[in-house]
């Protein structure tokens, strides 16, 4: 099961009795443990009860979610770091009987959740353990999203918040926030307060009210450079500076993205695809992507000549030849005129 089918059953109030929850995307992990704590609790944090698998064997985890609440109601009980799901398990001072899980599977107590969190990437399905908890639990892939679902996850959080997103403001949620889905969740909940019920995020609003990274604002000054928009290349530049950003490290950043744009050329050069494109340079898919888009406004020649001028930049700079911030602003010029 996917993270929103089961966020979408937790809301609905259709709680498993036991679930095992694995991979490596913490802001999934941590949100479905949040939806559980609310709708199974209703405020009762009393019968709320949290154990590390690494410190505590499974048979006293089962204990207790066979022991009834002394508060009444329902427990929850969320036992984090199940290593013994991985290929290699962790060296433990006990040994977890997993007899005790077994029985308990076959029969979970009506007043108790058990929730397993094992945050890595892959469990090893080969366990006996892995194979009797996929046969009688909730399983839950929480993994990082993939480039192609960015988009459904982003429409399905904008319909839970009964707003709706113009195309041409995906743009700017999948360049600044495609990398941290916790900062995606809160600035598109921000925004939706901002246009209300029913209201429509434009891109004019989403460039206007998103908080900009550092990465992001790069991108955005590189395609102000190719948009030969000197004004807009020095708003931006504005903005780096409110975020404390040196100039120096503004040519990091600006070096960065051209570098990436000219390795993403040569590679397809040779005949690589996007995905192993992406492998070989270790950029993020988003990156990637931005990267083949603008390759094909630039010659090999063009793009050299830009790293050699961000080279004398950075140059001049650091032998303080120039101060900096003019020396910035005249980068800028230079790799306007450059395109």
């Amino acid at each position: 099961m996917s993270y929103m089918d089961v966020i979408k059953q937790i809301k609905r109030n259709e709680i498993a009795p036991v679930y095992l929850i694995y991979g490596s995307e913490a802001f999934f992990l941590q949100n479905i443990k949040k939806e559980l704590t609310n709708k199974v609790l209703a405020g009762e944090e009393d019968n709320l009860s949290i154990y590390d698998l690494e410190d505590t064997p499974i048979q006293e985890v089962v204990t207790d979610a066979e022991t009834y609440p002394f508060f009444g109601g329902r427990k929850l009980i969320i036992a984090n770091n199940a290593s013994f799901l991985k290929a290699e398990a962790d060296n433990l001072a006990f040994e977890h009987d997993f007899a005790y899980l077994e029985r308990y599977l076959g029969q979970p107590a009506e007043y108790s959740v058990l929730v397993l969190i094992a945050p890595y990437e892959k469990i090893d399905e080969r366990k006996k353990v892995s194979k009797m908890l996929k046969k009688n639990t909730t399983v839950v892939v929480c993994n990082p999203i993939k480039e192609q679902d960015l988009r459904q996850w982003i429409d399905s959080l904008a319909n839970s918040l009964q707003i709706q997103i113009t195309p041409d403001a995906y743009e700017i949620f999948e360049a600044e926030l495609s990398a941290n889905l916790q900062l995606l969740e809160s600035e598109l909940t921000k925004l939706a307060l901002y246009v209300g019920k029913n209201g429509t995020i434009t891109k004019e609003i989403a460039e206007r009210l998103i908080a900009h990274t550092s990465n992001s604002s790069s991108l955005r000054l590189v395609d102000a450079v190719i948009e030969r928009d000197l004004h807009k290349a020095i708003s931006i530049y504005k903005d780096l500076q409110k975020m404390k950003e040196e100039p120096i490290a503004m040519i990091g950043l600006l070096a960065f993205q051209f570098r990436t744009i000219l390795r993403a050329k040569l590679l397809k050069q040779k005949g690589y695809g996007q995905y192993q494109i992406q492998k070989n340079i270790g950029s993020h898919p988003y990156v990637i992507k931005i990267a083949l888009s603008r390759e094909k406004k630039f010659t090999i020649e063009k793009l050299e000549d830009i790293m050699s001028k961000l080279s004398d930049a950075d140059a001049v700079m650091k032998q303080g030849k120039m101060e900096k911030e003019l020396a910035f602003e005249l980068l800028l010029y230079d790799l306007i005129q450059a395109t």
